[in-house]
C-alpha cells in the first residue's frame, strides 16, 4: 500500500510557524487580515472557504467574508475588489476562481491591488515566480505541493516531474518553481498524445487537470510519488473527488495524496502564511518594529 501524504501534518507545521509571526504582529498592534471574494456558491469554493477560516483562527489571523451572488455583475465585483484594496486594514485578498459565466476574470485580476495579492493572481505575482524573485506572492497551491514534498523529505532535484495540467493556477507556475529548485519537468495536459506513457515516466507525478479520475491505472508506476490537486465534486456520490483514481494509486505508487485530506488543507495553510507575511512587510514598510 501506499503511504498517504497527509496534509494535517504539514499544516500542524505550518501552523506553528505563522502563529508565532502572527504573534509577534499582534504585540506591535498588527491584526493579519484576510478578505475573501466569493461570487456564487460553487462547493468547492465553499469547501475551500471553510478550510480557509479554519486556518486562519488557528494563527490569529482576521477574516472578512465577502461573499456576492453569481448574479452580482462585474461592476460589483471590481467595487468588491477596489474597497479592499483602500482598506488598511486588509492584508491579502482571496479572489476564487473560475469565476461564473459572464465576467471577465483577467479584469478582475488586474484590479486587485498587488500588494494584498495572497493568491498570486496579479501579474506582477507571475513574474515574481518566471523570475524566481520575491515579487508579489506565487499562487498556494504550487506553493502546497512545495510544502507537502519538504515535510515529507522528497527532494526534486534531479527528478522527474510530470504535471497534468497547465493551467496559470497550478500547473505554469508550479513548473517553473520546479525548475526553480533542479528538477525535470515535462508539463502535461488532457490533449498530450500517450498521456499515460508521459505520466508513467515521472518520479513525481501531479495531477492537476481537473477531471475527476484522469489519472488511472495505466499513467502509474511503482515508486512514484503522486501530488493529487484535483478537487471535483460528485455529483452521483456528494462528495470531493480528486484527479487520481485513489485505489489505483494506492496499489501501485510510494506515495499519495488523499482528496480531501491532502494539498488543499495545505493551500489554505499557504494562503494564511501569505497573508502574515504581508501583514509582516506593510508594518516593515511602516517603521513597525516587530520583536
Amino acid at each position: 500500500m501506499a503511504k498517504l501524504l497527509l496534509g494535517s501534518e504539514v499544516t500542524a507545521a505550518l501552523h506553528e510557524q505563522y502563529r508565532a509571526e502572527a504573534e509577534r504582529l499582534a504585540a506591535a498592534g498588527v491584526t493579519p487580515a484576510l478578505a475573501i471574494v466569493r461570487v456564487g456558491a460553487r462547493p468547492d469554493d465553499l469547501s475551500y472557504e471553510r478550510a480557509a477560516v479554519r486556518r486562519a483562527e488557528k494563527t490569529g489571523v482576521a477574516v472578512r467574508l465577502c461573499p456576492l451572488p453569481e448574479d452580482a455583475g462585474q461592476a460589483a465585483l471590481l467595487e468588491t475588489i477596489r474597497a479592499l484594496n483602500r482598506d488598511e486594514a486588509v492584508h491579502g485578498v482571496l479572489l476564487f476562481r473560475p469565476l461564473p459565466a459572464g465576467y471577465d476574470e483577467e479584469a478582475a485580476c488586474a484590479a486587485l491591488d498587488p500588494e494584498k495579492d495572497a493568491d498570486g493572481i496579479t501579474s506582477l505575482s507571475a513574474a515574481g515566480v518566471f523570475l524566481g524573485s520575491r515579487l508579489g506572492w506565487p499562487p498556494c497551491t504550487p506553493s502546497a505541493c512545495l510544502a507537502v514534498l519538504d515535510h515529507y523529505g522528497v527532494s526534486c532535484e534531479g527528478k522527474r516531474v510530470t504535471i497534468v495540467g497547465r493551467s496559470r493556477v497550478v500547473g505554469r507556475p508550479l513548473a517553473m518553481m520546479l525548475l526553480g529548485r533542479n528538477a525535470t519537468v515535462t508539463l502535461c495536459h488532457t490533449k498530450t498524445a500517450d498521456l499515460a506513457a508521459e505520466c508513467r515516466r515521472a518520479d513525481i507525478l501531479v495531477a492537476a487537470a481537473g477531471r475527476a479520475g484522469v489519472i488511472g491505472e495505466a499513467c502509474l508506476r511503482p515508486g512514484q510519488i503522486v501530488l493529487d490537486v484535483g478537487v471535483n465534486w460528485d455529483e452521483r456520490e456528494q462528495r470531493l473527488r480528486g484527479d487520481v483514481d485513489f485505489e489505483a494509486a494506492g496499489r501501485i505508487s510510494e506515495a499519495v495524496t488523499p482528496v480531501p485530506g491532502g494539498i488543499g488543507g495545505v493551500t489554505a495553510a499557504v494562503l494564511v502564511g501569505h497573508v502574515v507575511e504581508a501583514a509582516a512587510r506593510k508594518a516593515a514598510a511602516a517603521g513597525i518594529s516587530l520583536r
